[in-house]
C-alpha cells in the first residue's frame, strides 16, 4: 500500500516555519563573544529537525542546505570552532534561503538558485576554519587499554553497531529513518527482543548520538565500532536521500567511545531482569510529558470562524429567550427562569472560550522585527537597540495578520528618519546607540500598539514647508497634533534624498488607510530632540462584545461597555454652554464636552434638556466626554455584524447587531464620537 505523503506537507511547512522563526530569534539574541550553549544546541536541533522533515518528503534542496548548516553548527556547539559575527550573518542568510525554498515547494513561488548555491558555498567556506591544536583526536585511554580511534574503510566509511534499550516500535522506526539519512542501515533483533542497528556512515559517532538523543537518553545507548575491514552492503535500502561529501566527513576525527573495548558477552546482563519490565529508552522529558503528545492540534482558520459564527447565533438566540421570559411570572415559572439563567452563564463561558481560540499574542508580530531592525540599522550605519513590551498581549487573529504591514512601515521610518547617526547623537549628548521600543497593552475595549524612538523627533518647520510646497491647506498657527498628521498625506515625504529604504512619500498614507479599515486610529506624539511615539488603537475583537443599550427617541444604540465609565443624571447647574463650541457638563470638578446623540444622527429625542435625560461618561484614546441619551435599556452581549460590507460606511457607527426581538441596532464608534468634540476636551475653557 502506498501512502500519499503530500497530505502531510502542510504539517511540515507549519512546523518548519515555527522552527525557522525560533532559529532567527535565537541567532539575533546570541552573544558572539560568549554564546550560550543551550541556545547553540537549540539552533542545531531546529536545523536538524528541518533537515529530517525535508528528507522525509524528498525536498532534497532543503536537505542539502540544512545538512551543511547543521554540520557547521555542530562544530561550533562542540567548541571545535569559535562563533563569529560573520557566521551569525551567514546563518541568518541561510534561514532566508530556507524560507524561500519552502515557499517554492509550498506555494510554487520562484526560487533563486544562485542564492541557494551562494549560501551553500558560503557555509562550506566557513566550515573550513582550522580546528584548535589543543582539540584531542580521541578521548583519554581507559585504564585497561588505550581506546583506539575509529578506523575507516577504503571508502572512508565507519561501521557502527548501535544497541538500543527496550523502546516502543514507533521509536525504533523513527530512529531507523533518522539514522538512515547518515548512510546505510540494517537492523536485527536480540534474543530479548531488543533491536540492534548496524550503520555504515561517514559521519562521526557524536553525530549518531546527537540524532538518537531526540528519542533516547544517550546513557541508555551502546555504540561500538565493528571491524573496519567489513565493506558496506552492496544494496542500498533507500534511506539515504542525498549524497554525502565523504571527503569533508572523513576530515572530522570522531572521538572513540570508552565502550569500544567492552566484551561481547555483556549483552546477556541487560536481559536478566525480565520480571521487572522497564522502558529504558525514553528520555526523562518524554516520560514526564508522555501524556502531552496530543496536547495541541492544528485546525484550519475557516473551521474556527465557523465555530465563532455559530456561537454568535447562539448568543442572539439566548438574547431572544431572555426577552421572551422577561414577561413571565417569576413565581409560577421559577424553574424555567433558573434554567434560562444557567443557559446564559453557559453561553457566556462558551463564548469566552471560543473567542480565546482566535486570540493570538502580539509576539507573533513582534518576532518579525528584530531581524529587520538589525539589517536596516547595519545598512544605514546606525546603532539601534530594539526592545519589546507586552508581547503576551492578545489580539484577534484577523487583525494581527493585517497589522504586520503598517507596523513594518512605522518601524522602518523610526530607524531611517527617527534615530540619528551615532556621531550626531554623541554631539547632542546622547548615547550613540538609539532605542526603539515596540509595545502593546490593553486599554478598555482596545489594544494600543506603540512604536517609540528616542531620536530627533519630528521637525515642525520642515513638515509645514513641505506641505505648503505640495499645496496643502496649512497655516503656521496649526496645533502640533494636526501638523504631525500631515505625514500621512499621500506622497508626503520630508526626505532630501530618495533611497531604496524611503523618501518616495509612499507608505505612511497606506498605514493610516489600512488601520482605519480595521476600525483603528493613529496618534502621534513627538518632542524635538527627544523622540517620537506613534500609537495605534485597534478594537480587541470583531465578533462578540459586551454592550450597553441606550435609547434616543425610538432608536436603540449599542455602546461598547469597555468605553463606559459611568452613567448619571446631571443637575441643571452643572451644565454650561460655551459660545460657538456647545455645552459642557461638570462631573466631580471636571468639565467634559457634552455630545447630544440626537443631534449627530438627526433624531427626534425624548429630552433635549440634559437634566431630564441620562449622561453616559465615555473614555477613549485618553479623552473623556459625556454622551446625552434619553434612557438606558440594559447591558447585554451583542454579535458584531459588519455594516460596511452589507450596506456602506456610516460616520460614528462601527457595526450593527441583531437584538433579541429580531430588530437591528447600530453599534456606536466611541472614538469617532469623541474625536468630533476633541477641541472641547483639549482647550482649558474652565480653570
Amino acid at each position: 500500500m502506498t501512502i500519499d505523503m503530500s497530505q502531510f506537507y502542510q504539517v511540515f511547512f507549519d512546523e518548519a516555519d515555527e522552527l525557522l522563526a525560533e532559529m532567527e530569534k535565537l541567532l539575533l539574541a546570541l552573544d558572539v563573544s560568549a554564546p550560550d550553549s543551550e541556545d547553540l544546541n537549540a539552533i542545531f536541533r531546529a536545523a536538524h529537525s528541518i533537515k529530517g522533515g525535508a528528507a522525509t518528503f524528498a525536498f532534497n534542496d532543503i536537505t542539502e542546505v540544512t545538512h551543511i548548516l547543521e554540520s557547521l553548527l555542530d562544530r561550533i556547539r562542540k567548541g571545535e570552532m569559535a562563533l563569529t559575527a560573520e557566521q551569525v550573518d551567514a546563518f541568518l542568510a541561510a534561514k532566508d534561503v530556507l524560507a524561500m525554498l519552502m515557499d517554492g515547494h509550498h506555494h510554487g513561488s520562484s526560487v533563486d538558485q544562485e542564492a541557494v548555491a551562494s549560501i551553500c558555498q558560503r557555509l562550506k567556506a566557513l566550515s573550513l576554519g582550522t580546528v584548535p591544536e589543543s582539540a584531542p583526536a580521541a578521548s583519554a585511554p581507559a585504564p585497561a587499554a588505550p581506546a583506539a580511534a575509529p578506523v575507516a574503510d577504503a571508502d572512508g566509511n565507519y561501521r557502527f553497531r548501535i544497541e538500543l534499550p527496550a523502546v516502543p516500535q514507533r521509536d525504533i522506526e523513527a530512529l531507523a529513518t533518522e539514522l538512515g539519512l547518515l548512510g546505510t542501515i540494517s537492523q536485527e533483533s536480540l534474543p530479548d527482543k531488543r533491536v540492534v542497528f548496524t550503520l555504515v556512515t561517514s559521519e562521526s559517532q557524536d553525530n549518531i548520538v546527537a540524532i538518537c538523543s531526540f528519542v533516547l537518553d544517550p546513557d541508555d545507548l551502546r555504540i561500538t565500532q565493528a571491524g573496519a575491514d567489513v565493506k558496506p552492503p552492496a544494496e542500498d535500502p533507500g534511506y539515504g536521500l542525498f549524497e554525502m561529501d565523504h571527503k569533508a566527513a572523513t576530515s572530522e576525527a570522531p572521538a572513540a567511545s570508552s565502550e569500544a573495548a567492552a566484551p561481547k558477552s555483556e549483552p546477556a546482563v541487560a536481559a536478566a531482569p525480565a520480571a521487572e519490565p522497564r522502558n529504558y529508552g525514553r528520555r526523562a522529558t518524554d516520560k514526564e510529558g508522555a501524556g502531552q503528545e496530543s496536547s495541541s492540534i492544528r485546525v484550519g482558520v475557516e473551521k474556527v470562524d465557523q465555530l465563532i459564527n455559530l456561537v454568535g447565533e447562539l448568543v442572539i438566540t439566548q438574547a431572544m429567550i431572555e426577552q421572551r421570559i422577561g414577561a413571565l411570572d417569576p413565581i409560577l415559572h421559577e424553574r424555567l427562569l433558573n434554567s434560562a439563567s444557567q443557559l446564559a452563564r453557559n453561553t457566556r463561558d462558551l463564548q469566552e472560550a471560543v473567542m480565546s481560540i482566535r486570540m493570538m499574542p502580539m509576539d507573533y508580530v513582534f518576532s518579525r522585527f528584530p531581524r529587520m531592525v538589525r539589517d536596516l540599522a547595519g545598512k544605514l550605519g546606525k546603532k539601534v537597540e530594539f526592545m519589546t513590551r507586552g508581547a503576551a498581549t492578545e489580539l484577534d487573529k484577523g487583525l494581527i495578520e493585517r497589522i504586520v504591514d503598517p507596523l513594518t512601515h512605522l518601524v522602518r521610518n523610526s530607524v531611517d528618519h527617527g534615530i540619528e547617526m551615532p556621531e550626531v547623537r554623541q554631539t547632542n549628548g546622547k548615547s550613540e546607540t538609539g532605542k526603539l521600543t515596540l509595545s502593546a497593552a490593553h486599554q478598555g475595549g482596545n489594544i494600543v500598539i506603540e512604536v517609540s524612538d528616542d531620536g530627533g523627533g519630528l521637525n515642525r518647520d520642515r513638515i509645514l514647508a513641505k506641505a505648503k510646497q505640495q499645496g496643502l491647506a496649512v497655516s503656521d498657527s496649526m496645533p502640533d497634533d494636526e501638523v504631525w498628521q500631515l505625514i500621512f498625506a499621500p506622497g508626503f515625504s520630508t526626505a532630501e534624498v530618495v533611497t531604496d529604504v524611503s523618501g518616495r512619500g509612499v507608505g505612511m498614507d497606506v498605514v493610516k488607510r489600512n488601520i482605519a479599515a480595521m476600525g483603528g486610529t493613529v496618534d502621534i506624539r513627538s518632542v524635538p530632540g527627544y523622540g517620537t511615539t506613534i500609537a495605534i488603537s485597534l478594537p480587541l475583537t470583531l465578533a462578540i462584545l459586551d454592550g450597553m443599550s441606550v435609547k434616543v427617541g425610538e432608536e436603540v444604540y449599542i455602546l461598547p461597555l469597555g468605553y463606559v465609565i459611568e452613567s448619571l443624571q446631571p443637575v441643571a447647574a452643572d451644565v454650561k454652554e460655551i459660545a460657538g463650541q456647545g455645552k459642557v457638563v461638570k462631573i466631580r470638578e471636571e468639565y467634559l464636552p457634552l455630545i447630544p446623540l440626537y443631534q449627530i444622527f438627526a433624531i427626534e429625542p425624548g429630552f433635549t434638556d440634559p437634566s431630564q435625560g441620562i449622561v453616559v461618561i465615555l473614555e477613549a484614546d485618553g479623552k473623556k466626554a459625556a454622551l446625552l441619551v434619553d434612557s438606558l435599556v440594559g447591558q447585554q452581549q451583542v454579535v458584531v455584524k459588519n455594516l460596511e460590507s452589507n450596506f456602506r460606511k456610516v460616520a460614528g457607527i462601527s457595526g450593527a447587531t441583531i437584538l433579541g426581538d429580531g430588530g437591528v441596532s447600530l453599534i456606536l464608534d466611541v472614538s469617532a464620537l469623541l474625536r468630533s468634540s476633541r477641541q472641547l476636551s483639549t482647550d482649558s475653557v474652565f480653570s
